[in-house]
C-alpha cells in the first residue's frame, strides 16, 4: 500500500478511540407533563441521564408500566463494547503498519461486522426492555402494548413521544469507517509507477509500421 492509505488507516483508528468517551446514542422522551423532556445518553461503558435526575425519573416512569429499571452496572454489554472498539482500533493500526491491502480489507470487514452486531445488540436491548414487562406489578396495564423506543427516529408510546438518534461518538465511528474504506479502495499504483519505484524502466513496444 502507498503511504496515504496507511496514514488514513491510522487516522481511522484514532477516530475510533476518540469515540470512547463520547455518547454513542441519545434517547429522548417528551410528554405534556415533561415538556422539557427526559433523556438518556448511551456510551460505550455506561448509560446516563441527559441531566442529573433524568435516568431516575425514567426508571420511576418505567416502574408504572412494569418495565425493569435501567441499571448500567447490570448491563454486561458495557464490559464488552469498549474492548471491541479498542480491538478494532488496534487492528487498524496493525493494518497501517503492515501496509498490505488484504490485511486492510480484513480490518474493514471486521469493522463492519462489529458495527452491525453493535446495532443489533442495541435494538435487542431496547426490545427486551420494551417487551419483557412485569404485568403482575405494573400499575398501568394496556393489553398488547409494548414500550420499545425506535432504533432511529420517533415513535409514540402512550402520551410520550420517544426519539432516538446517533450521537457524536457514533458519528466519529461512521467517519472512521468511511476514511478506512477510502484507504482500502484508493486506486493502486499503475504498472509504470511500480516499475519506476523499483528502478526499472517500463517496457515499450515498438510501433507497428
Amino acid at each position: 500500500m502507498l503511504k496515504l492509505p496507511r496514514v488514513l488507516l491510522a487516522l481511522a483508528s484514532v477516530l475510533l478511540l476518540l469515540a470512547l468517551p463520547l455518547p454513542l446514542w441519545r434517547v429522548r422522551l417528551i410528554a405534556p407533563q415533561y415538556p422539557e423532556g427526559l433523556g438518556m445518553e448511551i456510551y460505550a461503558r455506561t448509560v446516563r441521564g441527559a441531566t442529573e435526575h433524568d435516568l431516575g425519573n425514567i426508571n420511576e416512569l418505567n416502574h408504572y408500566i412494569g418495565m425493569r429499571a435501567i441499571e448500567p452496572e447490570a448491563i454486561a454489554d458495557f464490559r464488552v463494547i469498549p474492548w471491541a472498539i479498542v480491538g478494532i482500533a488496534a487492528f487498524g493500526v496493525l493494518a497501517a503498519i503492515i501496509g498490505k491491502r488484504p490485511v486492510a480489507i480484513a480490518w474493514l470487514v471486521a469493522f463492519a461486522g462489529v458495527a452491525v452486531v453493535g446495532l443489533w445488540d442495541f435494538w435487542h436491548w431496547e426490545y427486551m426492555y420494551g417487551h419483557d414487562l412485569d404485568m403482575v406489578h405494573a400499575i398501568i396495564k394496556v393489553p398488547g402494548m409494548s414500550y420499545q423506543p425506535p432504533l432511529i427516529g420517533a415513535k409514540q408510546l402512550l402520551n410520550f413521544t420517544a426519539t432516538s438518534w446517533p450521537a457524536a461518538g457514533t458519528l466519529l465511528v461512521g467517519m472512521s469507517f468511511a476514511i478506512g474504506a477510502v484507504a482500502v479502495f484508493l486506486p493502486r499504483r499503475s504498472r509504470t509507477t511500480r516499475a519506476a519505484a523499483h528502478g526499472a524502466r517500463p517496457l515499450h513496444h515498438p510501433a507497428v509500421a
